[in-house]
């Protein structure tokens, strides 16, 4: 089965259009290598993907027919994915909302020099 395929059908991405795209932006690899979206797949191979700052490490245990329900999803992978991928992703989220809120609008000009003052350090 053609990788891009097989994301959506483990329900990964949400259409199959999308897996294609992350496929030629170089977000989904396998050994370390980028691959195109018609590379084929097989059982056991280990499948990096790069989504919304996070790298998943995937572990492929079966080839589904078709799209699969949600729950059964388990059944065609395994998530090898690092607890720090998560917690990295969390501390970053909580850095972007620690300086400005979302909708203050521009920075004033002691924010302006703050920012300057932090960039000389």
């Amino acid at each position: 089965m053609r990788i891009d395929k097989y994301l959506w059908c483990i329900r990964f991405y949400k259409t199959r259009s999308i897996a294609t795209e992350a496929c030629k932006k170089g977000h989904v690899k396998i050994n370390d290598t980028s691959v195109k979206a018609s590379r084929l797949i097989f059982n056991g191979e280990i499948i990096a993907i790069r989504k919304e700052q996070i790298n998943y490490k995937i572990q492929v245990l079966d080839i589904p027919l078709n799209r699969v329900g949600a729950k059964l999803v388990d059944l065609y992978r395994k998530d090898c994915t690092p607890q720090e991928e998560f917690e990295k992703f969390e501390l970053l989220k909580y850095s972007k909302d620690y300086y400005r809120k979302k909708g203050t609008g521009r920075p004033t000009k002691k924010d302006r020099r703050d920012i300057d003052d932090l960039q000389e350090d």
